[in-house]
């Protein structure tokens, strides 16, 4: 009750109303809702401060900005069923739904035409592969079924494969180092309408999440740049979940030295065996490595998982990490 009365005080005022059902639309910064509900940004800040304190909305920094969302829960939300209950034909939030609609295709330019400009590098890689229909057919095979709890994605990229098992999880996050493909992620998961996944800037060494948080993480097409791709797998072990499950993809060992020079390859490619022995030492079973072969480059995926007993008097409340507090906390920290 107190919980329910505490939010229905923090919306109960015009503008924090608009606001918030904005962010129930898109991740935004202060400046882009500054100038979506055309107040000054002192205004805003105060506002959002208190939808935040009431437990509505979620903030968290990336780089030099800050973007704020409806606070995520395991059940339906205060923030969520007071947005449903705003009318979709006020004149105030069509207006501010067409302002919004700007701000998104001015993000949908820019990301566009960075990837544009660096399109060749991934197009060169493609064409020396298996084609990635094939490698995302495969990776749904090892994961069958719906509902598959919480995703983590190490080095998100594109959001590609928050797109592919979006549909399949609660909840996902995808985190990546480079905050330009972050806004093509951004991008990429506005227009594939997938409000549960969401991504962040972070390190894949140092995660921003308690252990354990998450029943599947990924790493895919990303230990070849890490220069510490054990310490990296490790990290990804430590915030799985008793029965959760790892997968990896990367390249098989070869010699294209090209990939080294000129698309800042740390490693080419990875032997079974070394894979195993970093699983083993994070403490996770490893399964058989499955191989799609290419020419010349052979796609990877190893499996692995942690026990449903490993680790079980540790485990996190599952919804943790939806409490707004929580949630912050992970981040920042």
């Amino acid at each position: 009750m107190e919980e329910l009365l505490t939010g229905l005080r923090a919306a109960a005022e015009p503008t924090r109303l608009r606001l918030l059902t904005l962010c129930a639309r898109n991740e935004l910064t202060v400046s882009e809702l500054t100038t979506i509900v055309g107040q000054s940004q002192p205004r805003v800040s105060r506002h959002l401060k208190l939808l935040c304190d009431g437990g509505l909305l979620e903030r968290f920094r990336e780089g030099n900005w800050v973007f704020y969302r409806l606070a995520r829960r395991p059940d339906r939300s205060v923030a969520e069923r007071l947005t449903e209950l705003v009318p979709s034909d006020d004149a105030t939030i069509l207006r501010d739904r067409e302002r919004l609609a700007a701000i998104e295709r001015e993000r949908e330019q820019s990301a566009a035409a960075y990837f544009t400009q660096n399109a060749h590098q991934w197009a060169a890689i493609r064409g020396l592969h298996v084609a990635e229909g094939e490698v995302e057919a495969k990776l749904l095979d090892f994961v069958p079924g719906e509902a598959l709890g919480d995703l983590l994605d190490i080095g998100t990229g594109t959001g590609r494969m928050l797109e592919i098992f979006g549909p399949r999880v609660n909840r996902a996050v995808g985190l990546d180092q480079s905050r330009d493909m972050l806004a093509v992620a951004r991008v990429n998961l506005e227009r594939a309408q997938l409000r549960n996944c969401t991504v962040r800037h972070g390190d894949m060494y140092a995660l921003p999440f308690a252990s354990p948080s998450f029943d599947l993480v990924l790493l895919h097409q990303v230990l070849h740049f890490a220069e510490r791709p054990a310490e990296a797998v490790g990290e990804a072990a430590r915030v799985l979940r008793p029965g959760g499950k790892l997968l990896i993809v990367d390249f098989a060992p070869h010699q294209q030295e090209e990939l080294r020079e000129h698309h800042a390859h740390r490693r080419l490619g990875f032997a079974d065996a070394e894979v195993r022995e970093w699983v083993a030492k994070a403490g996770l079973d490893p399964a058989p490595a499955f191989h799609l072969p290419g020419d010349p480059l052979t796609v990877t995926i190893w499996h692995a998982a942690r026990q449903t007993d490993q680790g079980a008097e540790s485990v996190a409340d599952p919804a943790s990490l939806d409490r707004p507090s929580a949630f912050l906390r992970e981040i920042h920290s």
